[in-house]
């Protein structure tokens, strides 16, 4: 055999040679799945709930038309973003017909007003007549006792033959005359006693009808004060959408036709946020809470949670669920305000605003990253079998895993292998989870890849790659 040949067949060898070297080599790795790890540490976690929303003053009114009729806007007093009082005028609308049935209604009281008063005076003067009528029939009532007094003297006189018969005759007519005079006084006073009853009703009538006429002119005031806009409370004028000549129509509320100023009360200011209902659970008044606003960047603010809905909001449609006529299983969103402690000076209504609150602190917690975490039924855990044909290194999905007694847990990395380990979680912050029990500080655990943690069986050997991902291997 030629040398040639010698070195071929030596080439030969060697290439078959180093093929068995590499095939037992990836033989030996065939079960063998790589796997990121991390540790379990001690760190201070904080619990947040994040959501988004808008910047809002606590209270603010919107000024709409109060006329009894479509009304044209005459006159406008303030303008947008100007400070205004309570009771502050701040527009007039269209008046005409509602002054003059003020004016004529003002006439009518005043000359109700007057009636009632010569009313009165008349009465008043009643009163005196009364007593003048009285005081003289108690005088004609004197006088006749004097006269009868007198006529019985002398008819004892006259029964003694003492007196002649023309002075019995005639002080029986001086009796007689005196009472005419009683009864004459007495009519009078009766008299003069039914014109004060019918003076009296006159009386009533006129007060009556003053408070008829007061009761029209509170009317006529009333829907002439319709006619003006007043401020109910101190604030600011933050939506002016009209202007002088438009026409508002009263009676639809928060509608843009009827809308002439909004009034803001921005000694208050918050940051009203939707909360996914599945995080309004952790939620507490008096909770601190971190407020960023879009328009103002590279600052923050804090406030407190001071109001938490019970209604809960389709996320679709923005209607309150109970006013939804049809059932839904749209994600819903609860309202919650927080109230911000030291407000900017350039918020504005309306501006974009993202709320962190805190619902929950951990100083020094055990903690994992988030990912680590995985879900397993009792039934997935048994051990790998020894020969790789009986069972491979990976398990199908968890979703496709029998649901029955699913279990929480991480797999720790111990002696080359994942030993699945179950853990009860505490608080979680925006990447790690604290872990109550079933983990140790310190110990590796494994946190990637997402497919790894969902596929590798229990007691899988396994290989420790941290490095970046697309690292060619040595």
């Amino acid at each position: 055999m030629s040398g040639k040949w010698k070195a071929a067949l030596g080439v030969i060898g060697l290439a078959v040679a180093g093929g068995s070297v590499y095939a037992g080599l990836q033989y030996n790795k065939r079960d063998i799945v790589t796997v990121q790890t991390g540790r379990a540490s001690r760190q201070d976690l904080v619990s947040l709930v994040t959501a988004s929303g808008e910047i809002k003053p606590r209270n603010y009114i919107n000024i709409g038309s109060n006329a009894v009729a479509p009304s044209r806007i005459t006159e406008i007093l303030v303008a947008e973003g100007q400070q205004v009082r309570r009771g502050q005028l701040l527009a007039k609308l269209e008046a005409i017909q509602p002054e003059a049935e003020v004016a004529a209604q003002r006439a009518s009281v005043t000359t109700a007003e007057a009636e009632a008063a010569a009313s009165e005076a008349s009465l008043v003067s009643a009163d005196d007549n009364i007593r003048t009528l009285e005081a003289s029939l108690a005088r004609t009532q004197a006088d006749l006792e004097k006269v009868k007094l007198a006529g019985e003297r002398v008819s004892k006189l006259y029964e003694q033959k003492l007196v002649a018969r023309q002075e019995y005759d005639q002080r029986v007519l001086d009796v007689k005359a005196a009472e005419a005079t009683v009864s004459e006084a007495g009519a009078r006073l009766q008299q003069a006693r039914r014109q004060k009853n019918q003076l009296r009703a006159s009386l009533d009538a006129s007060q009556q009808r003053v408070r008829v006429n007061q009761a029209n002119l509170t009317r006529a005031q009333d829907v002439l004060r319709r006619t003006q806009a007043i401020s109910p409370i101190d604030g600011m004028v933050t939506n002016l959408p009209v202007r002088v000549g438009e026409t508002v129509v009263p009676g639809l509320q928060n509608s843009p036709a009827s809308l002439i100023m909004t009034i803001a009360d921005m000694s208050l200011i918050t940051a009203e946020v939707k909360v996914d209902e599945t995080d309004v659970v952790r939620l507490k008044l008096g909770q601190s809470a971190t407020v960023t606003v879009d328009a103002i960047p590279g600052r923050s603010f804090t406030g407190r949670v001071i109001e938490i809905g019970n209604t809960a909001i389709l996320r679709s449609t923005g209607l309150a669920a109970s006013q939804s006529a049809v059932s839904s299983q749209d994600a819903k969103d609860f309202k919650v305000v927080v109230a911000l402690t030291d407000p900017p000076e350039e918020a504005r209504p309306g501006l974009s605003c993202t709320a962190k609150v805190v619902t929950a602190t951990r100083p020094q917690a055990l903690s994992i990253p988030i990912q680590a975490l995985t879900v397993r039924s009792k039934s997935s855990l048994e051990p790998v079998a020894a020969d790789p044909k009986v069972q491979a290194a990976t398990a199908p999905p968890v979703s496709a895993t029998r649901k029955s007694e699913d279990v929480q847990g991480l797999f720790v990395v111990r002696e080359g292998r994942v030993v699945f380990s179950k853990v009860e979680t505490g608080i979680s912050g925006a990447t790690e989870a604290e872990v109550l029990s079933g983990v140790g500080e310190g110990e590796e655990i494994v946190t990637g890849s997402y497919k790894v943690i969902r596929t590798i069986r229990n007691q899988t050997r396994v290989k420790v790659d941290n490095g970046p991902p697309g690292r060619p291997e040595s």
